[in-house]
C-alpha cells in the first residue's frame, strides 16, 4: 500500500522502485526526489506492523551514518578557517588520548587511520572483535543506554589498531567520534552547538538532531523493528526508541527526507564549503570510493558521477542520501525493517541499484546484484 504526493507529473518508475523495497522485506519506505521534473514524495509499506497506514512522507527517522557527512562538513569548515590542518596530527589538538601522531585529520575523515571500530570490528578472516553492544539481543536490551564520546574512543584505543595509519582503509565509527571531539577542542564549544550554528540553523533544518541523549522519535514517525535470537528463539522488537548517544558524530542522527535533501543539495551546490575543499571531500579513495565523509559513485560515461552517504541505526531504520554533482538532483529516503524472516539486507543492493537507476539514469530496469 502506498501514498504519494507529486509536484509535476506522476512518476510510475519511482512508485515501482519504492515498492521493490517492501517486496524485499522492508516494513516501509518514504522517499523524496528533486530533479528537473520538480519534487516527488512518496511512501510504500506500512507505518506500523499490523496496520495499513503507509509511512508518513514527512516522518522523522533514525538516519544513522549520514551524520558522518555533517561532521566532515563541520571539520572542513574549520580547515577553511585555518583552525584545523587537514594533514596535521590529530594528537596536536587531542593530546591526552595517546593517539598515534601519524594519524591526521584527513585519515579520520577518509577512514584510513586504522583505529578499531568501537561498535565491533569485522576482520577479513571472518572473525569479529566485539565493542559496545550494537547488534543482537545485547543491543536490544541496552539500546537506551547513554554513552560518552570519550568512553567510546578510549574503548577503541584500548584495542589493537587494524593497520598502520594511512596504509589501508576500514570503515570505523571511531574516526568520526574523534572528529566530533576535534571540533569541540578547537572551537571550545560542544559538537551539537557547532553543528547547529554552522549547518542546521543556517539551512533551517529544524527536524534534524545530531547530538544529545534523545531516545524518542518526534511524531510523525514510522516504527522500525529488529529481528534477533534469544535463547535459540527468533523474536521481533519494536526499536523505535533507541539512544542517539551510541554513535556521536558518526551515526547519531534523527532527520527527515526534506532536511536531508536541503543539506545535501546545499553541500553539493557549494553553499557550505569553498570549492577547493568540496573537491577534496569528493576525491574517491580506497576500495569503494570514499572521499571525506562522502561516497563517490561513477554511473558510467553517459550519466557521470553521483555522491552519497547512506545510514542505518543498529536496528530498525535506514536512510538514503544521494545527489548529482551540482546538487540540482537529489534523492533522500528513510527505511524501516519489519518482521520478515528473510534478511532484507540481502535484497537491499538490487532494490537500491534499481532505485538509483530510476532517479539518476532516468530509467528503471533490473540491475545486477552487487558482488
Amino acid at each position: 500500500m502506498s501514498d504519494q504526493t507529486t509536484t509535476g507529473q506522476d512518476r510510475p518508475e519511482l512508485h515501482e522502485a519504492i515498492e521493490a523495497f517492501v517486496a524485499a522485506g522492508f516494513a516501509g519506505i518514504q522517499m523524496r526526489v528533486h530533479d528537473d521534473q520538480g519534487e516527488w514524495v512518496g511512501s510504500a509499506g506500512v507505518r506500523k506492523l499490523g496496520e495499513t497506514t503507509p509511512p508518513p512522507t514527512d516522518g522523522r527517522f533514525w538516519a544513522g551514518s549520514v551524520a558522518k557527512t555533517f561532521t566532515a562538513t563541520g571539520v572542513l569548515q574549520l580547515v577553511a578557517e585555518d583552525k584545523i590542518g587537514l594533514d596535521a596530527p590529530v594528537a596536536d589538538h587531542l593530546p591526552g588520548l595517546g593517539l598515534d601522531r601519524r594519524i591526521t585529520t584527513r585519515m579520520l575523515l577518509r577512514h584510513t587511520s586504522g583505529l578499531f571500530n568501537y561498535t565491533g570490528e569485522y576482520y577479513d578472516d571472518g572473525t569479529f572483535a566485539p565493542g559496545v553492544p550494537a547488534a543482537g539481543k545485547e543491543w536490544v536490551d541496552t539500546r537506551l543506554a547513554t554513552y560518552r564520546p570519550l568512553e567510546l574512543v578510549r574503548l577503541a584505543l584500548s584495542k589493537p589498531a587494524r593497520f598502520e595509519p594511512g596504509t589501508g582503509w576500514s570503515y570505523s565509527n571511531t574516526n568520526y567520534t574523534l572528529a566530533a571531539l576535534l571540533i569541540e577542542q578547537v572551537t571550545d564549544r560542544s559538537y551539537g552547538e557547532q553543528m547547529d550554528e554552522r549547518i542546521l540553523r543556517p539551512l533551517g533544518l529544524g527536524d534534524t538532531v545530531l547530538a544529545g541523549e534523545v531516545t524518542d522519535l518526534p511524531e510523525p514517525h514510522a516504527h522500525g523493528y529488529y529481528r534477533y535470537q534469544d535463547a535459540g528463539e527468533w523474536k521481533v522488537a519494536d526499536v523505535s526508541r533507541q539512544n542517539l548517544s551510541l554513535l556521536p558524530g558518526a551515526g547519531g542522527t534523527i532527520s527527515t527526507t526534506k532536511d536531508l535533501h536541503t543539506f545535501f543539495a546545499a553541500l553539493n551546490g557549494g553553499r557550505l564549503l569553498p570549492d577547493p575543499l568540496l573537491a577534496e571531500m569528493r576525491e574517491p579513495h580506497g576500495p569503494i570510493g570514499y572521499g571525506l565523509g562522502i561516497f563517490v559513485q561513477d554511473l558510467g560515461p553517459d550519466h557521470g558521477t553521483i555522491y552519497h552517504h547512506n545510514g542505518g541505526a543498529p536496528g530498525g531504520y535506514g536512510a538514503l542520501m544521494y545527489s548529482s554533482p551540482d546538487g540540482a538532483k537529489t534523492m533522500t529516503a528513510g527505511l524501516t525493517t519489519g518482521d520478515a524472516p528473510n534478511d532484507p539486507a540481502e535484497m537491499f543492493p538490487k532494490a537500491l541499484n534499481a532505485l538509483v537507476e530510476a532517479v539518476f539514469r532516468g530509467e528503471h530496469r533490473d540491475a545486477p546484484k552487487a558482488t
